[in-house]
């Protein structure tokens, strides 16, 4: 892990892009993420109203380190773009966690107060983290769920009006048009599951559920099943789920249905600055 490098006048360069969600569910923590970083760097803020300006915004950062204010989403969508860039190896990305998700953020090490935050953007160092890449380009930070399942709101959170809305709208298309099959009660899901190449579980063996997570440099598997009360594990680079039309919750993202994915894991292929003295969170390696 390094510290974050300063400009030839001693100032952090810093582009600051603000996701228009956390400006609209959380101004005040906004504002003051602003003020504490304003005062510590030089600071390019940016604005975007949308995705198509949010990505224009990362690409024109120049030697600025970017620096993200939203909710795990918009980590998400950041660490995809650079991905799909290849810019991802080309420094560190800091984030201040603002919005109604936080949990990946909070997992992977990040302060979620907004000054303790902004702090460790100035004052933290990179740590490099593992990635889990899918054969489509696809990205997952933290924790991948087979089959994926609604959530359950067990963490205790209250939730924001805009998921209040979310929920009324998702329970008005409940109402009039039938649950995928993914979202309704079964319990046993005929998938076929290969970690670097060798089968840990074939379509005749039903599951309750596979979780991969980045650990250490591998990705963990762990398969739960009808026939063992223990879950088999495996740990591989390369993990291959294939089976009967299925869908997946990658971090906070539902993808599917598909047939087959393979998910490889890129050790220590991006960096996130965290609070100085900080070890890497779940899903995560520090080197």
């Amino acid at each position: 892990m390094s510290a974050p490098e300063p400009a030839e006048n001693g100032a952090q360069q810093l582009l600051v892009v603000i996701d228009p969600f956390a400006r609209r569910t959380d101004g005040e923590s906004v504002r003051i993420a602003k003020d504490v970083l304003s005062a510590g760097a030089a600071v390019k803020f940016c604005l975007p109203d949308g995705p198509e300006e949010f990505a224009r915004a990362l690409a024109r950062r120049g030697s600025r380190r970017p620096v993200v204010v939203g909710d795990d989403r918009a980590l998400l969508r950041t660490v995809a773009l650079l991905h799909r860039e290849r810019e991802l190896a080309s420094g560190a990305l800091s984030l201040v966690p603002i919005g109604a998700s936080v949990e990946l953020a909070r997992s992977l090490g990040v302060p979620t107060g907004a000054v303790a935050a902004a702090r460790a953007v100035l004052d933290g160092a990179a740590h490099r983290l593992d990635l889990l890449v899918d054969d489509s380009d696809g990205v997952v930070l933290g924790d991948l769920r087979i089959p994926a399942l609604p959530a359950t709101g067990a963490t205790g959170a209250v939730p924001s009006a805009a998921s209040v809305w979310h929920t009324c709208r998702s329970l008005v298309r409940t109402l009039v048009r039938p649950v995928p099959h993914v979202f309704a009660a079964h319990t046993h899901h005929r998938l076929r599951v290969e970690a670097d190449g060798v089968l840990l579980n074939d379509l005749d063996e039903p599951v309750e559920g596979v979780r991969v997570s980045s650990r250490g440099g591998r990705a963990e598997v762990v398969i739960r099943t009808h026939a063992s009360p223990e879950p088999v594990r495996a740990s591989a680079l390369s993990v291959t789920v294939s089976g009967a039309d299925f869908r997946y919750r990658a971090d906070t993202r539902v993808t599917g249905p598909v047939r087959t994915r393979t998910w490889t894991l890129r050790p220590g292929a991006w960096q996130l600055t965290l609070p100085a003295g900080a070890g890497a969170g779940a899903g995560a390696s520090a080197r």
